[in-house]
């Protein structure tokens, strides 16, 4: 009390003594509030650290918004940033290095040259065996071609956008082949094809990423509710063929009586397809656009060895507590990716695979008739479930394997399971409904009961496998090994 007494009375007598009264502080705000700061520096340093770990932590969603175009590095100015890496983005795309990118990017771009061979194989007195065989080699460079493509693209969109195109176009070549079956009346090659897309991005792509994705981590993790959400989906696809098919197996009607059933049900998939659209993309936007998990990953780099596995665990919780130093130096690294095509250059690129797909994919539909009829023991069944799907879906497979490996599981989910489930709710009632333009009475959701049993079998394995949100190489291997199995059964089946 004396010194708070005393204190009025020396204020006089040491001007330049710092106060601790109230009646000081209003004098001196406009005179001390520059060297406050520079005083008092040294003294808070966690409470520095805090805030540094808390404007790092909300970062974490903004750094997400690299593939949205912002391209901020510190995620704190994204629009200023935006704006000042636009020009920069512009000048650094030349003409040769974007050609390098497309074509010189990979060793499988060799492939390329069977594109214009399958093509003049077709017009040549050659062996149909010959022209399936080139068409089926051309076919998965310009997938991957189409995927780069597509990937490029996605950059600039971020991770649900980017999931949903490359869901979209890695379907493209199943919705060509699809479509060119159809119209040579290949009822049964388009029927397995689809159900054997399926299985393919159900089983192996999403074993694949799972697999290579945790060979060098504990777990990897992604949104449950959004991979629920997908499986769900899957589940009512399967029920939209199992009914069809029951219906044919146990009842008396006629082929027109599951043709009006099959296109009504058609219908119905495409209006859920479109409220699954509304829902991803405008309703629950915040669910979907979720920044991943990757803390399983700084933990196997700090748990090495099998003895200080515990403490080491400790001490990187410990770590993480103080701040987020750890986090701030991997992410720039997992997040360096920038596009190297302009969206001009992107956009035809994409044209461009996608045709030639369409040209080597009715090349190879054309010859299988031949591969199937000639005593090679191949059977149309085999050649639907396992060899179309390969080349269908090597644009998932280079797509999702990749960002799987990069810790992306969101976005690789999105491109696996997404794209099962565009098949089942887009590309399958879609091909049912141009079958009814066409006149093809024969093109119904009456599958055969053995490949509605796989899908049906590969659905519920894949339910149980994301329900907790975790992933690991082993729940890979149970995948892959299911696709294996299956394909040994396609291969004496019929």
């Amino acid at each position: 009390m004396r010194e708070g007494l005393e204190g009025p009375t020396h204020a006089d007598t040491f001007p330049t003594r710092p106060t601790t009264t109230d009646t000081a502080r209003p004098e001196s705000t406009l005179e001390k509030v520059e060297p406050e700061p520079s005083m008092r520096s040294n003294e808070p340093i966690n409470v520095s650290n805090r805030d540094q770990s808390e404007s790092e932590s909300s970062s974490k969603p903004r750094k997400r918004k690299r593939f949205l175009g912002l391209g901020n590095r510190s995620g704190g100015e994204g629009i200023e940033a935006s704006a000042a890496d636009a020009p920069v983005d512009k000048q650094k795309f030349t003409a040769v290095g974007q050609f390098k990118a497309t074509v010189l990017n990979s060793w499988i771009n060799v492939l390329l040259l069977a594109a214009p061979v399958g093509i003049a194989l077709n017009y040549v007195d050659v062996d149909p065996v010959a022209v399936f065989v080139v068409n089926f080699i051309a076919i998965i460079p310009l997938a991957a071609m189409l995927s780069y493509a597509t990937e490029e693209i996605a950059l600039r969109t971020g991770e649900t956008i980017g999931g949903l195109l490359n869901a979209s176009f890695g379907n493209a070549v199943e919705l060509i082949v699809a479509i060119i079956a159809l119209v040579h009346d290949e009822t049964l090659i388009v029927q397995t094809s689809l159900i054997g897309s399926m299985l393919s991005n159900l089983l192996l792509v999403l074993g694949m990423c799972f697999f290579f994705g945790g060979v060098n981590r504990l777990e990897q993790h992604f949104n449950p509710v959004v991979a629920q959400t997908a499986a769900s989906l899957l589940a009512l696809s399967v029920g939209c063929l199992i009914i069809p098919t029951a219906f044919d197996a146990w009842s008396d009607a006629n082929t027109s009586k599951i043709a009006q059933l099959s296109r009504g049900t058609s219908i119905m998939m495409l209006v859920v397809y479109g409220c699954y659209l509304f829902f991803q993309l405008k309703s629950h936007t915040d669910i979907y656009n979720a920044p991943s998990q990757k803390s399983e990953k700084r933990r196997q780099k700090v748990s090495e060895g099998d003895a200080s596995r515990g403490i080491a665990q400790i001490g990187h919780m410990s770590a993480a507590m103080a701040g987020s130093h750890q986090v701030s130096m991997q992410n720039p690294d997992d997040e360096v990716e920038e596009p190297q095509l302009s969206v001009f250059v992107a956009i035809l690129t994409l044209c461009i695979s996608t045709a030639f797909v369409g040209i080597c994919a009715e090349f190879m539909v054309d010859s299988i008739d031949a591969l199937t009829e000639e005593g090679s023991g191949i059977s149309k069944t085999f050649v639907g479930l396992i060899l179309l799907p390969i080349v269908g879906n090597a644009a998932e497979h280079a797509t999702a394997v990749t960002v799987s490996i990069k810790d992306k599981m969101d976005l690789a989910i999105g491109v696996a399971v997404g794209s099962s489930m565009q098949i089942a709710l887009l590309v399958l009632p879609l091909i049912v409904v141009l079958g009814w333009i066409m006149g093809k009475d024969d093109m119904t959701l009456d599958f055969d009961a053995f490949q509605v049993i796989l899908l049906f079998v590969s659905v519920l394995l894949v339910n149980y496998l994301i329900a907790d949100g975790k992933s690991h190489w082993l729940e890979g291997v149970l995948l892959m090994m299911m696709y294996l199995i299956i394909a040994l059964a396609a291969w004496f089946y019929g």
